[in-house]
């Protein structure tokens, strides 16, 4: 039997906040985190801008020793999980910890553990290198240590499908308490990809932007965008079995209800022509949810700023929803925070759990200039309050990978 799937914690450390409820006002408030690069020295980049965490000092949030031996994308990760416990007010000695598992992805790790070692290795040889180095830098870790810091002993994995990874990991964690394997998972992503090899690689992909006014550089669905900017930050939920919430007396936020993932088979960063890919992703979560197109209130969008991207995602919402998508609201975040590759999906799951919550919806931020491409409901500018039933995050990674949730409110 089919079990139900609710979401009982969030936790969040992105550009426009250190915790949800910073991240959740900065979204309503149209807060753009993006400011000029501090975390390395850009004159000699075309890049100058992105969305930095602000503000955080690791010592303050965890054991100093602790911190010193994890990667800063493990150590937003760590951050955004201990929140998400908390919130969700588990007691880990009064359930089994063995039907409690965590699942973060990242779609790079720990980038700058891996710059800081070569560049020891070139300039002062292989002898030099940290003990550390290998389980700083490794994609798993996040999950590893938030695993072991919270005692959770249950199903541990961490998926990498680029910028789809963590919805992908999400879906998949929905399916893994849907079907009886686990009671509990902390599921989401992180990312710390602000760096000198980092910017310089999707720069030379003419993959980001290269604006200077922080307010016009991602800005999704406006004919003026020129590229993604980058983002970090870790964003995570609690999804918890039902009966086994209300045992306890969860708070629960929101039910995730559908999931669908699909692959374009097309291109390494290239979306399918028309959004292809993506529309099957959307109907496969819509079919799994046993929804109308018309069900959806609110889409938050993949949304990245660039051309191709968000074209084309207008045009999967179209294939996708029908005639249901010329009143289905959809904007993208991602003018607020950039673009948090492996961990976007996670603060986006946060946003349309609380969307549902509070009923609001949250804006697309930084438009001015209509494009004709993009002519979708992207409710430009300023939030919405009004009733958000049900509310679906995409996210589309290179290599062709697309994954779609679905969340719905809660009713007994």
């Amino acid at each position: 039997m089919e079990r139900r799937v609710v979401i009982t914690g969030l936790g969040a450390i992105t550009p426009i906040g250190n915790n949800v409820d910073e991240f959740w006002k900065g979204i309503v408030d149209g807060k753009c985190g993006i400011d000029e690069i501090t975390l390395f020295d850009t004159t000699d980049f075309k890049v100058k801008l992105a969305g930095e965490v602000k503000g955080f000092n690791p010592e303050e949030v965890l054991d100093k020793k602790a911190a010193k031996r994890l990667d800063r994308y493990s150590q937003l990760a760590m951050v955004a999980a201990k929140e998400a416990i908390a919130d969700s007010k588990i007691n880990m000695e009064e359930i089994d910890a063995t039907r409690f598992g965590v699942a973060i992805s990242s779609g790079i790790g720990g980038l700058q553990t891996i710059e800081n070692s070569s560049n020891i290795l070139s300039e002062k040889g292989p002898d030099r290198i940290s003990p550390m180095y290998i389980p700083m830098a490794i994609n798993n870790m996040a999950t590893g240590n938030v695993a072991i810091e919270i005692g959770a002993k249950g199903e541990s994995f961490c998926m990498t499908t680029a910028c789809a990874s963590a919805t992908h990991t999400i879906g998949e964690c929905y399916r893994i308490i849907k079907h009886g394997y686990q009671e509990v998972m902390l599921a989401g992503g992180t990312e710390a990809s602000i760096t000198p090899t980092g910017i310089a690689g999707f720069t030379n992909i003419k993959a980001l932007s290269q604006a200077t006014d922080k307010t016009r550089a991602s800005i999704p669905f406006d004919k003026e965008r020129s590229g993604f900017v980058m983002g970090e930050g870790a964003g995570v939920i609690i999804l918890e079995e039902l009966e086994h919430a209300k045992k306890r007396g969860a708070k629960i936020y929101a039910e995730l209800v559908g999931y669908g993932a699909s692959s374009d088979a097309y291109h390494i960063t290239s979306p399918a022509p028309n959004g292809e890919g993506g529309a099957r992703a959307m109907k496969n979560a819509i079919l799994d949810a046993k929804m109308k197109p018309e069900d959806i209130t609110y889409i938050n969008a993949h949304g990245t700023s660039t051309h191709i991207n968000d074209s084309f995602e207008t045009s999967a919402v179209k294939t996708a929803l029908g005639e249901a998508s010329k009143s289905v609201m959809v904007s993208s975040t991602k003018g607020h925070t950039g673009h948090l590759l492996g961990a976007a999906g996670g603060v986006e799951a946060i946003v349309c759990a609380k969307a549902i919550e509070e009923n609001i919806v949250p804006p697309t931020i930084g438009y001015k200039v209509p494009d004709e491409e993009c002519d979708l409901d992207i409710v430009p500018n300023e939030a919405r309050k009004m009733e958000v039933n049900v509310a679906m995050s995409n996210s589309l990674g290179f290599g062709g990978h697309n994954s779609s949730i679905i969340l719905k409110k809660y009713i007994d």
